[in-house]
């Protein structure tokens, strides 16, 4: 090989390398201190990004998928959405079927008075949960049934970050 093609390659290769690696790693993080708790979570549903915040700092960011109707407030089971407003984190489950889970306690009682209004059921488990099982899954922006999904690997992050009770705003 000619050293100025083996330069092009040696400069290139690691750059088309690392966009596939970066693309599963959390947004511009850090290592996170072990032990890191953090006091509360916030979820744009239109930027499709998940803050872990603590003490007014951002400790982690992530790329989130949805409900796979994300438009709108969740109104009852079955409609594809992620709820909107403020919950907290009412359950660990580490037996989930999207490998770790953290559940949301959707609904509050403004969620079941709404959907109530409307003669619905406002439905329930909605839960922060790894990745898809089924493969064809993992390349569809949107594919929950209303929850918010993440890596695997994140998932472990978060849920080694994420107590019980940790308030979650989860915005338009």
């Amino acid at each position: 090989m000619r050293p100025i093609v083996f330069a092009a390659w040696t400069l290139f290769l690691p750059l088309v390398a690392g966009c596939t690696i970066l693309d599963s790693l959390p947004l511009g993080n850090s290592p996170v201190a072990v032990g890191t708790r953090v006091d509360r979570i916030v979820v744009d549903k239109s930027a499709r990004k998940m803050w872990l915040i603590e003490d007014d700092d951002v400790v982690r960011t992530y790329r989130v998928h949805l409900g796979f109707s994300p438009v709108g407030d969740k109104t009852e089971e079955g409609d594809g959405r992620t709820p909107e407003g403020w919950y907290r984190i009412n359950r660990r489950n580490p037996q989930s079927r999207f490998h770790l889970s953290l559940g949301i306690s959707y609904p509050n009682a403004r969620d079941v008075r709404e959907a109530r209004k409307l003669g619905k059921d406002p439905g329930g488990d909605i839960f922060i949960h790894g990745g898809p099982r089924r493969w064809a899954d993992r390349f569809r922006r949107d594919w929950t049934d209303g929850c918010i999904a993440v890596t695997d690997r994140q998932m472990e992050e978060i849920y080694a970050m994420v107590q019980l009770n940790t308030p979650i705003y989860i915005r338009p």
